[in-house]
C-alpha cells in the first residue's frame, strides 16, 4: 500500500501539491487469428469485479465536491518526498503504550486494522492554510467495526499522551481528548483532538473517523506551516470537507 506524507511535521513537503490523473481500464479482446467469429454478447466474459481500491477511488472526495479547496493524491505527494515520511506502514511504528497505536496511525495517514485497500487525499484552501487529510479504507465484512473499536479504545486510554517512533523519527503527543464529531454519519462516528509541543509552541490537531459498512473514513487536520515556524496553532476540521466526504460513503 502507498503511504501519505506524515501529517504533523512533514506536511510542509506537500505545500506544492501534485494533481491526480485517473487510470484507464483494460481494452476489449478481438476475434482470434483462426478467423472464428467474435463471441456474442451472451458469450462475453463477465466484467471484472471492481477491486476495493477502485471502489475507494470512486468514493473519495474530489475538487468537484468542495468549493475553493485544492485536492491532491497524498500518496503521489509522499512518493516525491519520501525522505520526510514518518512511516510507510503501521509495521514500522512502535508506541510506548501499544493501546495508543491506532491514534499514531490515524495522525500519520496509516491504515487502521487489517484493510483490503486505502486511498488518501490532502486538501487545503491555500499553501499557507492548514491541511486536512482524508483517508478511506476498505475492509472485509466485520473488520471495519473492529478497526474503529481500536481507535475508540485508544482515544479513551491515551488522554495523558503518548510517543510514537518509526525509522528514527519521533512524534510525541501531550494529550488526547474525545470531542463531538464535526458531522456524524454512517454507522459509527468518533472524534478527537490531540496537542503536541514543538520548539516551545503548542499545537492542537483534530481527527475524526466515520464507519459506513465496511469502509472507514479518517479525517485529520494540521497546520504544518505554524509548526515549522513555532507559531501556536489549532487546525480544526473543515465541516464542508467532512460533510462532503460523508455524503459519498453511501
Amino acid at each position: 500500500m502507498k503511504r501519505a506524507a506524515p501529517a504533523a511535521l512533514a506536511v510542509l513537503s506537500a505545500l506544492c501539491l501534485a494533481s491526480l490523473t485517473a487510470c484507464g481500464g483494460d481494452s476489449g479482446s478481438e476475434a482470434d487469428s483462426a478467423g472464428e467469429p467474435a463471441a456474442t454478447a451472451s458469450e462475453q466474459p463477465r466484467e471484472k469485479q471492481q477491486s476495493p481500491e477502485d471502489r475507494l477511488k470512486q468514493m473519495v472526495i474530489t475538487e468537484a465536491d468542495v468549493s475553493g479547496m485544492n485536492v491532491s493524491d497524498a500518496d503521489v505527494v509522499s512518493s516525491d518526498n519520501s525522505e520526510f515520511a514518518f512511516a510507510k506502514s503501521p509495521q514500522e511504528v512502535t508506541v510506548e503504550k501499544p493501546v495508543c497505536a491506532p491514534l499514531a496511525y490515524a495522525m500519520n495517514q496509516l491504515p487502521l486494522g487489517e484493510p483490503q485497500a486505502d486511498v488518501t487525499r490532502s486538501l487545503s484552501s491555500s499553501p499557507s492554510e492548514p491541511f486536512t487529510y482524508v483517508m478511506l479504507t476498505a475492509y472485509e465484512p466485520g473488520k471495519a467495526a473492529s478497526a474503529l473499536a481500536g481507535l475508540s479504545e485508544a482515544v479513551d486510554a491515551c488522554t495523558g499522551g503518548f510517543t510514537a517512533k518509526a525509522n528514527g523519527n519521533t512524534s510525541a503527543y501531550d494529550s488526547v481528548t474525545a470531542e463531538q464529531p464535526v458531522a456524524e454519519a454512517g454507522d459509527q462516528s468518533l472524534a478527537f483532538r490531540s496537542t503536541l509541543t514543538f520548539r516551545g509552541a503548542t499545537h492542537t490537531v483534530h481527527g475524526q473517523a466515520v464507519r459506513s459498512g465496511d469502509v472507514v473514513a479518517v479525517y485529520f487536520s494540521v497546520d504544518g506551516l505554524a509548526i515549522a515556524n513555532a507559531r501556536p496553532s489549532d487546525a480544526k476540521l473543515p465541516a464542508a470537507v467532512v460533510k462532503a466526504q460523508n455524503a459519498k460513503l453511501g
